[in-house]
């Protein structure tokens, strides 16, 4: 049994799940949590890389709806040892990035907690989204760049973590550290994509929700790895589209520097690969 989705079904019956955010009147409305122990461990995460990354992948969500976010709410779960140095160190990564999207922190909550925990909450305008629902039979599948490398550094921190080792081998450029979004290129590309959805919790899992979404299964042209299919927390974005599109997203892919990964084609079906779940499978 799925926790997650047996739980959201609980609470709503909502049109609107099933997507990285909600449309409402020509917004998305998106919320991601990103939790101590569960996302991430302070011994491997600066305070400054932590709160930078929360804000990326929540910002990641509202890009794969082609929706440009404007507004965040921040909720805060702050640890008793937190010095005021701790908590001015996250505040302005926070800022920082909010900048740099051009978004207004304007307001959220704070509590006290034995943990750092985060909640964002990220208001995007939007006037054509984009969801998971959209691939049609016959359309192509196709991810950016590369998968693979976040896996391996995770599998790094968990050993070093077992050695009881504080670890020094991951790039400080790891896309684990500091994930790399493609705003740009998706939101120039949307006209021909016509579904899509960010790789937070790996390949295999989120082409299983646009399956699930659409109503189709997957023709997959070659064997992918499991290092490939199962490497999580990757935020590439994967992606659906008309055959007829190909030159133009190949031209769109090399004017922003992104590689595209035709992997395989919509068909009647439907795609449930036998994997453990990232979060909640039992």
């Amino acid at each position: 049994m799925n926790k997650e989705d047996y739980f959201i079904k609980k609470i709503s019956n909502s049109k609107y799940q099933g997507d990285d955010g909600a449309f409402i009147k020509n917004y998305v409305y998106s919320m991601d949590a990103f939790c101590e122990d569960v996302h991430f461990k302070r011994s491997w995460l600066s305070l400054e890389q932590i709160a930078k990354k929360a804000m990326l992948i929540n910002i990641s969500d509202a890009i794969v709806m082609n929706a440009k976010p404007k507004y965040a709410l921040l909720s805060l779960a702050i640890p008793k040892d937190f010095t005021k140095n701790d908590l001015k160190t996250m505040a302005k990564a926070f800022k920082n990035i909010a900048k740099e999207y051009k978004i207004k922190i304007i307001g959220g909550d704070t509590i006290c907690n034995t943990k750092l925990d985060i909640s964002i909450t990220i208001v995007s305008k939007c006037k054509k989204p984009i969801f998971r629902s959209g691939a049609k039979i016959g359309d192509l599948l196709c991810y950016t760049n590369d998968l693979g490398s976040v896996k391996k550094d995770l599998d790094i921190l968990l050993a070093s973590e077992v050695k009881g080792k504080k670890n020094q081998n991951i790039s400080k450029k790891s896309k684990f550290i500091e994930p790399i979004l493609h705003g740009e290129f998706f939101y120039e590309a949307s006209k021909y994509i016509s579904s899509a959805i960010d790789i937070s919790d790996g390949l295999f899992f989120e082409m299983k929700r646009i399956s699930k979404a659409s109503k189709i299964g997957f023709e997959i042209f070659k064997k992918i790895p499991d290092e490939i299919a199962m490497s999580g927390e990757e935020y590439e974005i994967l992606f659906t589209f008309d055959e007829k599109y190909k030159q133009a997203l190949e031209e769109l892919a090399k004017k922003h520097k992104i590689r595209l990964n035709i992997i395989g084609k919509a068909i009647e079906g439907s795609f449930n690969p036998k994997l453990k779940g990232w979060h909640f499978e039992d």
